[in-house]
């Protein structure tokens, strides 16, 4: 039985529209370094600071802690007025419905993101999902962002889940996916709604790959059921 569903943000639950990696890009632009919209695909789901290091790495110039620093800074300042402001800032189509769907059969909803705090809390208040899911972590609140387990863990441990088995993962990058099989979860489910199609997420570990929300409540219904 599924007692918790553990959704990604951004591609998953949140119409990103490109702005993470429009915000990446243009943060590391002001260090001087061009990022490829591939690279910049290739670490999406990571913790952001994981990622910027890696994406300063591949440019192959002597860059130091104060450089991963001031581009996260850049990056966190454009997504926070992104997703504060923009009119492309929304829930992707029936996401809150679904939670309610999951919330009314006794299934725990809660959110986590390789984003930290400051960005959770803009991203909550605009969609008005404060009260709308059980929990969420951010990537700044547990040891090890993703691919590790962390994050899952602690989410079933303040929503007093005890058993791995019955937590359900989905999320649209294969870093997701890697997390939900390094956690133990009995439902790991990739979504085409991101920036990854079925093809690109098959190879990782996954139960499923469907094409919308509305496609896990269906499975996670019927495994709870």
């Amino acid at each position: 039985m599924i007692e918790l569903v553990v959704f990604d943000m951004a591609g998953t639950t949140l119409h990103d529209g490109n702005a993470v990696s429009d915000c990446f890009r243009a943060a590391l632009a002001n260090l001087g370094v061009a990022a490829e919209q591939a690279a910049v695909n290739d670490v999406m789901g990571l913790p952001k600071p994981e990622a910027i290091r890696r994406l300063l790495s591949a440019a192959g110039k002597p860059f130091g802690a104060s450089d991963i620093n001031v581009v996260h800074a850049d990056f966190v300042a454009r997504m926070k007025r992104h997703y504060a402001e923009s009119p492309e800032a929304r829930e992707l189509a029936g996401t809150t419905a679904v939670f309610a769907e999951l919330r009314g059969a006794g299934v725990k909803v809660a959110l986590n993101t390789g984003f930290n705090r400051e960005i959770v809390d803009v991203i909550l208040a605009r969609l008005g999902w404060v009260d709308a899911i059980d929990g969420s972590i951010a990537s700044d609140e547990s040891p090890r962002g993703r691919p590790h387990r962390d994050m899952i863990h602690l989410l079933m441990t303040r929503l007093r889940v005890t058993d791995p088995r019955c937590v359900a993962k989905v999320g649209d990058t294969p870093v997701d996916l890697q997390e939900g099989a390094n956690a133990g979860c009995g439902l790991v489910i990739g979504v085409t709604t991101g920036a990854f199609t079925q093809a690109e997420l098959e190879p990782h570990p996954h139960t499923h790959i469907v094409d919308s929300l509305a496609a896990v409540a269906d499975i996670v219904r019927a495994k709870t059921g």
